[in-house]
């Protein structure tokens, strides 16, 4: 095939894979109409339509998804072996591309990575913030960050942390004025602090459990985010009450900023986990930067098999 080829149809995933011109076109530095011309040059050269167009979305034809089936995984396995002879040179390079939700972020990966990239000035590290449960084969990231009931079975997953416990919080302030909840029925009539899902755009139902059982708890109140940090500083302002993880709070609980409450209620979480396709080659940039986020008692032979989605 020739080189042109090659490329023109890595550009076609990258469209088929975002199921838009708009963000295919953000996502490779390039402009519509070029990505737009790339396309239907690819498709009169095959001599087949690739993509169905519409105004609103753009989706494979049956030969469109043969190629991103088919070849996609292969392309994947020719860039892993060229990765793998640049790991013989002993010398760790390349881009490392994760996903996380923004706290963690924070809180968690570059704190860890951060003194470590100072010895291997050829390893760039590349790290999305998203609350999306995404496919991270399909939009190329080498790394996912998420709790472990959420990793995929066919996944090699490694512990970042201990299981996190959540919290109920509110303000002295908010309290002076709201009695505080001991059950569900008492929790529907407060200002709850919200998170939308940005997968599907509902709002969050906190996960809460009680004598044994899984309670999802359908609250509302009159500020709505889509990550976690505002809605504790939303809290921290007496707006209302939040339901977060303990180590966004626990400081702030411990100086007497937020109280906690319906302890009984509060579930706690799988650890956090690091995950990537069991069929990726394991490059030496890859495994330094497992390596740094790993959870330091976790030992290091420490892969562990994640349960499913929930």
């Amino acid at each position: 095939m020739a080189r042109d080829n090659i490329i023109d149809i890595l550009i076609f995933f990258e469209v088929a894979r975002q199921r838009s011109f708009t963000r295919a076109a953000i996502k490779l530095g390039m402009s519509q109409s070029t990505l737009s011309h790339i396309i239907r040059d690819l498709e009169a050269r095959l001599g087949v339509r690739l993509l169905n167009r519409t105004t609103r979305s753009v989706s494979p034809t049956e030969a469109g998804e043969r190629l991103l089936n088919n070849v996609a995984p292969r392309l994947e396995e020719v860039h892993a072996e060229i990765a793998a002879v640049s790991d013989l040179n002993g010398k760790p390079a390349g881009t490392v591309r994760l996903t996380a939700i923004d706290h963690v972020i924070d809180t968690l990966l570059w704190p860890r990575l951060a003194p470590v990239l100072p010895h291997y000035p050829d390893l760039q590290v590349e790290i999305q913030s998203d609350y999306k449960l995404i496919d991270i084969a399909a939009d190329r990231y080498d790394i996912g960050v998420r709790y472990g009931d959420q990793v995929e079975e066919d996944m090699i997953a490694v512990r970042l942390t201990p299981d996190i416990p959540t919290m109920i919080v509110g303000s002295p302030a908010y309290f002076s004025w709201h009695a505080q909840p001991a059950n569900v029925q008492d929790l529907m009539k407060h200002n709850c602090i919200t998170l939308r899902l940005a997968g599907s755009g509902g709002i969050y139902a906190w996960e809460l459990q009680h004598d044994g059982r899984d309670v999802a708890a359908r609250v509302s109140g009159q500020a709505v985010f889509t990550s976690a940090v505002p809605m504790v500083q939303a809290a921290l302002s007496g707006n209302g009450l939040a339901f977060v993880t303990e180590d966004l709070v626990s400081e702030h609980v411990r100086e007497g900023r937020l109280i906690s409450v319906m302890k009984d209620w509060c579930v706690t979480f799988p650890g956090l986990h690091a995950y990537y396709p069991s069929r990726r080659h394991e490059s030496r940039a890859l495994r330094i930067v497992i390596e740094a986020i790993r959870h330091k008692d976790e030992p290091r032979s420490g892969i562990c098999a994640p349960t499913s989605f929930a």
